[in-house]
């Protein structure tokens, strides 16, 4: 009997030992989990700086996925919920919707307009809403920043959408670069379009800090507020300021790839290209 015994185990200790190879082998053949990145934060200047005060010299990874947020999309109705505008802060007009800053319904609008004309150019873009417009805690998972930082340790670029508040509290257009992992060539396409403020802008904000960009597409006031607010020119308005944002970021991406790549993403043949 004990032969017997001895004899079962062994038979059935091969298809058992035989599947445990297969889940050897199975799981050697899953990808690789995407490495993350630590934040490595550039220590503060002496005096607070003016103006653009860094270069972005970190070259963006082939294929590089960009994450597009619109600023304040986690915190309304409490501090931080962005600009109200002129229109409505010192004109007496209605918001754009109830339950909302109009900087975030223009944020919204516009991180929308430039994730389709990014994925029309060919981009690998994407767009993230938390959904949820008041989150109080700063280390829930859904937050802008709590996605932004993911998505920027894993290697990919994050620019969150914002309007500057109006005269006299706004400064206007530029970006306010990423500073966890280096500043970035994308940023400083971002710059060269739409201006730029120093990295320690207000001690180094709370975005940056985690790898996302700041992008101040620029007052809520005059022409531009006007523009987005007025149903005829609403969308031109909005189609205008998403190709000035996707061709920086082209141009970013350009400066990372080999020049057969930068021909196909211009649609021209290596002889014409340069």
């Amino acid at each position: 009997m004990r032969r017997i015994a001895l004899a079962l185990v062994g038979v059935l200790a091969v298809p058992l030992a035989a599947e445990a190879g297969l889940m050897d082998i199975l799981e050697s053949m899953k990808p690789a989990p995407p490495v993350r990145k630590e934040p490595q934060l550039p220590p503060l200047p002496p005096t607070p700086g003016r103006g653009k005060n860094w270069v972005g010299d970190r070259m963006p990874k082939k294929d590089m996925p960009i994450l597009v947020l619109a600023g304040h999309a986690d915190s309304q109705r409490m501090y931080g919920s962005g600009t109200p505008g002129r229109a409505v802060d010192i004109g007496g007009a209605a918001p754009m919707q109830a339950g909302m800053t109009d900087e975030l319904y223009w944020n919204l609008r516009t991180a929308k307009a430039v994730v389709a004309e990014g994925q029309r150019q060919g981009l690998e873009i994407t767009f993230y809403d938390p959904g949820v417009r008041t989150i109080r805690n700063g280390e829930d998972p859904r937050t802008n920043w709590s996605v932004g930082a993911e998505h920027a340790a894993k290697g990919g670029y994050v620019v969150e959408i914002h309007y500057d508040a109006y005269a006299p509290h706004g400064i206007g257009a530029g970006i306010i670069p990423a500073v966890a992992f280096g500043f970035s060539v994308m940023d400083e396409a971002l710059a060269k379009e739409f201006g730029a403020y120093p990295y320690d802008y207000r001690g180094m904000l709370g975005a940056p800090r985690k790898g996302v960009s700041m992008l101040e597409i620029g007052m809520l006031e005059g022409a531009l507020e006007a523009g987005l607010r007025d149903p005829s020119q609403r969308e031109a308005t909005l189609n205008q300021i998403a190709k000035r944002v996707v061709t920086a970021l082209q141009e970013g991406l350009e400066q990372g790839q080999p020049l057969d790549m930068v021909c196909r993403m211009r649609g021209r043949v290596a002889a014409d290209c340069s």
